[in-house]
């Protein structure tokens, strides 16, 4: 009699520990992130493209064709370009780009589990916090130099005799100003990455 309801109870603690995990804390803990909303998806797309004109505008000054500066300035870039000056220009666009490529991980499966054929840490979860935070600070650096390019900076640079005028500078002004758009784009992906993450709905 005391074997059997040593057994009954050893039966109904395992049953109780198998289920104890499937609760409703637990279900939360485990719960699959929900996909991220068009207009976030559409944002993110948007980020990558914002770096694009100012990075062809650059390669095209690498490459030693004429943009429009002169005087010193113009000087100063015949002497490097094609050069130096030329890596310098490709390494800044790639990375430009690069980091806004990276804003399509708040948005897609790789920015909430690293791909497996990344040595060391594929598989593993992304913890949100690594993400938002360093996308929050970089939107908010983007966004203030953004800012105060629109609000007077950019202005101040391009009144320089030697920048360039006219068409030219016409030209440079819009490869330029679709940065302005980058920090804020930023900052919508980063938010709706953090409600989805972190289950704030």
């Amino acid at each position: 009699m005391t074997t059997t309801a040593r057994r009954t109870t050893t039966g109904a603690g395992a049953r109780t520990a198998g289920t104890a995990g499937t609760g409703p804390a637990a279900g939360s803990r485990n719960r699959a992130v929900a996909p991220a909303p068009r207009w976030a998806e559409l944002a993110a797309k948007a980020t990558v493209w914002t770096t694009v004109p100012s990075g062809l505008w650059r390669i095209v000054l690498g490459l030693g064709i004429p943009v429009g500066f002169s005087g010193g300035t113009a000087a100063a870039f015949d002497r490097h370009n094609p050069g130096w000056g030329t890596v310098y220009v490709l390494v800044l666009s790639g990375l430009a780009e690069f980091l806004a490529f990276l804003t399509l991980g708040l948005v897609r499966p790789w920015g909430e589990v690293v791909p497996r054929r990344i040595p060391l840490l594929g598989g593993r979860k992304v913890r949100p916090l690594a993400a938002i935070v360093p996308a929050a600070l970089g939107s908010a650096v983007l966004t203030w130099l953004g800012a105060t390019a629109l609000f007077g900076g950019w202005a101040a640079n391009m009144s320089s005799p030697d920048a360039p005028h006219g068409f030219a500078g016409v030209v440079m002004t819009l490869c330029y100003l679709p940065l302005v758009a980058w920090g804020p784009l930023v900052a919508a992906v980063t938010f709706s990455y953090a409600r989805r993450t972190l289950g704030r709905r």
